[in-house]
Parts: structure tokens; sequence; C-alpha cells
């Protein structure tokens, strides 16, 4: 339900209509044509049926780019709005993480206290592990989403955190708690139970009491499937290069580890208010924020892009991809989510981050022109065996492997992307391009021009 890396606020014009006299408050200033690049890349990914959902881009908190995108449900055309509640999958753990330390705070537990303490029918190969493993994923337990054929049978049916613990409970650690690092989201089901037992709530009763209403996030919750939830984006997935209805996920399987919806409007006003220490007191924001040993804080990745810190967690779940991004020296937040789970976030990330801080790259986002485009048309060496053929019709580019052909879509400048097989095309610079960069995953071919 996550992958290890890595948008809106309201405006209230309401009070500025009731007051003649006081000025509404200019948004901040954006790049010049940092709005035309994103929609640029955002619209390629909508057309190729890879994305839909909302985008958020806020200074200090205050909204640069704020929209929607695509459809929020297919079958009756409803658009995708700021305004679109979103599963959120592992941002989830954020929130989980928050209320761990509220209690902490309250003295009503210790970060290092053994998990034991609260669940004594863990086995005898637990008694090292404490919360703090579990807060930042190194305690050894296996992920229960990591057993084989979980996302078939065992994802469509409803258990409570017990029995869901008890899905890996007999399995031996993966290693000594604390040695390692290895995404866990057993060890996120175990800190909601402990939230219930230590608070004497439900989970989801504990995060609306003590953060959700204090904050006034009025569209933030808990996700069941049962209840009329509206604006909900329904959630799709990519089969055979075509959208279709993700498969059914029973939503207490996620729980504290994914089992949260929001806005991107909710989430920014979330993320303004975590640093602000309206929720946590300064010493535990800080603590989850800090590189715990691992690149992992407590429910945040913590990492630098380019030399600039950035705190950052993504959530895959059935049906959606999410992004919620901070770079606090600069006050940059971004919120990408998609009701689509083979949206390309890495990519979206990239470019909102990127056309922000990189004038350069901002220049390069409109589209190369046919002039451009002819010269693109070749034939490439991508191996010994394997050559890939550039060629051109309709106003269109494809690219050919073998007896496979694609159509290259358009991304940013002399960059082009395959929906399926996922994949993306930058060509060199010159007339005719002399060779091209072909990544797949993380991996990066260059092939030179043969013909």
């Amino acid at each position: 339900m996550s992958r290890l890396r890595i948008l809106s606020w309201a405006a209230f014009t309401l009070a500025v209509c009731l007051t003649p006299a006081r000025a509404a408050e200019k948004p901040p200033a954006a790049p010049p044509g940092y709005a035309k690049a994103v929609d640029s890349v955002a619209n390629s990914y909508v057309d190729a049926g890879l994305f839909s959902g909302a985008i958020l881009v806020a200074k200090d908190g205050k909204p640069i780019l704020r929209k929607g995108y695509g459809l929020a449900n297919r079958e009756w055309s409803i658009p995708a709005t700021p305004e679109t509640r979103f599963r959120l999958g592992s941002i989830t753990k954020q929130f989980t993480a928050t209320a761990i330390l509220q209690l902490a705070e309250q003295d009503k537990l210790g970060l290092d206290d053994p998990i034991t303490k609260y669940y004594p029918q863990a086995p005898a190969s637990w008694a090292p592990i404490t919360l703090k493993h579990l807060l930042t994923h190194t305690s050894g337990i296996p992920s229960y989403t990591s057993l084989p054929g979980f996302f078939g049978k065992l994802s469509r049916v409803d258990r409570t955190p017990e029995e869901i613990v008890a899905l890996t409970q007999d399995k031996p650690l993966e290693f000594t708690p604390g040695a390692k690092f290895n995404y866990d989201n057993t060890g996120y089901i175990l800190l909601g139970y402990v939230i219930e037992k230590v608070s004497g709530q439900t989970y989801a009763a504990y995060l609306q009491d003590h953060i959700f209403g204090p904050l006034g996030l009025k569209n933030t919750g808990y996700d069941d499937s049962e209840t009329i939830l509206p604006q909900r984006a329904a959630g799709y997935t990519v089969t055979g290069g075509k959208p279709r209805n993700t498969p059914y996920l029973a939503m207490s399987l996620p729980y504290a580890a994914g089992s949260l919806y929001s806005t991107a409007d909710d989430l920014l006003a979330w993320q303004q208010a975590l640093q602000s220490g309206k929720i946590l007191k300064p010493a535990s924001v800080a603590a989850m924020f800090t590189d715990q040993g691992f690149g992992y804080g407590y429910g945040q990745f913590i990492s630098k892009v380019n030399g600039r810190r950035m705190w950052a967690h993504a959530g895959g779940i059935n049906g959606f991809s999410t992004d919620l991004v901070l770079f606090p020296d600069q006050g940059l937040s971004l919120v990408i989510l998609s009701n689509n789970d083979q949206a390309p976030i890495d990519r979206l990330f990239d470019r909102l981050s990127g056309f922000y801080f990189d004038p350069a790259m901002l220049a390069d986002a409109a589209p190369p022109s046919a002039k451009d485009t002819a010269g693109y048309v070749g034939a490439y060496r991508m191996t010994p065996s394997l050559t890939l053929t550039v060629t051109r019709g309709g106003g269109r580019l494809f690219a050919q492997f073998a007896t496979q052909k694609f159509e290259l879509r358009h991304e940013v400048g002399a960059t082009y992307f395959v929906p399926s097989p996922r994949l993306t095309v930058t060509f060199g610079k010159g007339a005719p391009s002399p060779q091209i960069t072909v990544r797949q995953g993380a991996k990066d071919t260059v092939a030179k021009r043969i013909g």
C-alpha cells in the first residue's frame, strides 16, 4: 500500500464581499508559465487514461495551483475537483504516528515501550520490539500485504486488527529489531491497535475526536465502503491499457496503515497545522520529521532532492495513488491525489517540483515543433539485437520494438511516454536527434541513432 519515496485550500471570498474596504489577499506568485506547464503534463496523462484527480501546489500554505483533472467517476462522467474525496493509502501513517505521539505527550505510553506491553499474545521473538521500531519500519515483522496472493481473496475479507496481525504473527522476524529498514504495514496495524487499547476509543473515533475535529478537517475520515460518502471518488486501475474499476478491498484491512480519505484542501490544512504545532508539541513535531536512521521519521520519509530538504509520504491502495510533500526550507507544498492506482505519481512530482525550482526545465516545457519531431524519426540501437524505430503519422509519433508498436505521447520538452509498457523516451538535442534515452523503472538505456 505504499511507495518508498516520496494539492487544495478554500478561497474564503465571503468575508471579502462583506468587507469591501479590505483588499483580497493575492496568492503568491508562481514562476511564469508554471500552471500552463503543469496542465500540459497532467492533461497528457489524463488523455492516456493514466491520471485523474486533484493537484495542489502551495507556497507558505497559500495555493499557487489548485485544480482537478479528469473524472472522479467515469461511469457518470463526474469531474474530479479539489473538493473530491480520495482514499489516501499510506499517507494515513502520519496521522497514526501523530496519535501515538499525542498519547506519549500525555504519558499514556512511551515510544520505547515494548509492543508486548499492549499486545500480550505476541510471540517471544517480538520481546525486543518497541513502538518506535513500529513507527520507523525497523521491527523486522513481516508485512501482511507482502503475503503471496494477499491482493486476491485475502484482501476481500474484513478482519479485526488482531486477525490482520495474526496473518504474519507466526512468521520469523526478517531481521533483528532496529538493525534494518523494511516497509511494514503490519507495524502500523499494531500501532492502531495500541491507540485503541490506550485511549479506549476505536481508531476512527480517536482520530475524529483528537485530530480531525479540533483542526476542522471536515472532509477527512476513515473510509468505510458501506457509508454513503458525498463526493467520494471511484477507484480505477489500468489493465491492458484500459481503465477499469479497481478490485474490491475490505477497508478494515488497511486500517491504521492506510484506510483514511481526504481532499487536497484538507491535506494542505493538515500539513500546515502539523508544522505550526497546533496538534503536537514542538518536540514531538521535531522528532516526527527527524531521520531516525534509515531516511524515515515517524510516518514520514526524510530526504533531500537536489540539495533541498524534503518531507514526504506517498500512498498506493486499490484504485488510488497519492503523494503529500513538503520542502520545509522553501515552504513549498505539493499534494497529488489520483483515483487511478497506475497514475505516474513520481513523474508528476518530478514535474511539479522541477518546474518550480528549475527555470530551464520550465522553459523546455512546450511541445516540440513539427520540424523538431521530424528530426526524431529514425532507428536507434538499444542493444546489439534490439532496435527501436521511431516513425511519424497523422501528427503523432510512434515507437516500434520488433513487432510491437506504441504511440509516443508527449510529456514535456523532448520527453515522451508510453503508458503500457511504462517507459519514457527522451530525444537528444540536434537535427536529426543523435540519440534517445529510454527509461523503464529506474533504468536508463541510451540508444544511438543508426539510421
